[in-house]
């Protein structure tokens, strides 16, 4: 039987070692081991038990051909920067104006990933590349899309945060890894016809799943967090 102390010891080392991984192998992942993420993630909770989540499992030829599309229309936007106005996000995922510190905290995070790379801040086609990795779902073997009913006020979305982060620990528990995306977010017009989506679903983020490649320094990117007493307050 396991001991309150061996479950601390569990859990912190899941929510420690998640990541969001960028390049992973081609070992597969069975459908069993998908669903059995999916039902423990599934305890998430939800504001009177709504469960506002609909996921979308990708993998081989779906997947493939999804990424196909989008890397295409990816590629096109690079080339002609008018099309980005076909490819519209469904909500603000970003603010529209950047302020401190929060855009300071995104630059470091994308400088530092870059730097590791070997990316400088003129290498466009670098940039674009890499960018484009996340429509390649990083090679993950499954790809994995959210949507939710618009109906649903933000307070779904914040239900939705909870349920995402679930699966993402409950892959970690059983030694993968995954990287949550809203990168795909703009391609909806895309992505929702491909996956069978309901007329009214909004895209809500996408995700790779699967076995990280411990051998791509991608992978030893570690995002850095501020500490406890910068965004904590004791009232008293």
């Amino acid at each position: 039987m396991s001991t309150p102390q061996n479950n601390v010891a569990a859990v912190d080392h899941v929510m420690n070692s998640r990541m969001s991984a960028r390049a992973f192998t081609q070992q597969p992942v069975s459908r069993a081991l998908i669903e059995e993420i999916l039902q423990v993630a599934s305890r998430a909770p939800s504001g009177t038990n709504t469960q506002p989540w609909k996921v979308y499992v990708l993998q081989g030829p779906s997947r493939d051909s999804l990424v196909e599309k989008v890397c295409a229309a990816h590629e096109a936007m690079s080339h002609n920067p008018e099309l980005a106005k076909n490819y519209q996000e469904q909500y603000d995922y970003y603010p529209a104006k950047w302020v401190s510190p929060f855009i300071d905290r995104r630059r470091e995070n994308g400088w530092g990933l870059y730097g590791l790379l070997g990316i400088g801040k003129g290498d466009k086609e670098k940039m674009h590349l890499q960018h484009q990795r996340n429509f390649k779902f990083f090679d993950a073997p499954v790809g994995l899309m959210f949507t939710v009913d618009p109906v649903m006020g933000r307070g779904s979305m914040f239900d939705y945060g909870m349920f995402v982060q679930n699966i993402m620990l409950a892959a970690r528990a059983r030694g993968l890894h995954t990287c949550p995306q809203a990168a795909w977010n703009h391609f909806h017009s895309i992505i929702l016809p491909h996956i069978g989506a309901g007329e009214g679903e909004m895209l809500v983020c996408g995700m790779a799943l699967g076995y990280a490649d411990e051998s791509d320094k991608v992978n030893t990117f570690v995002t850095p967090r501020v500490p406890v007493s910068e965004f904590t307050h004791w009232v008293a």
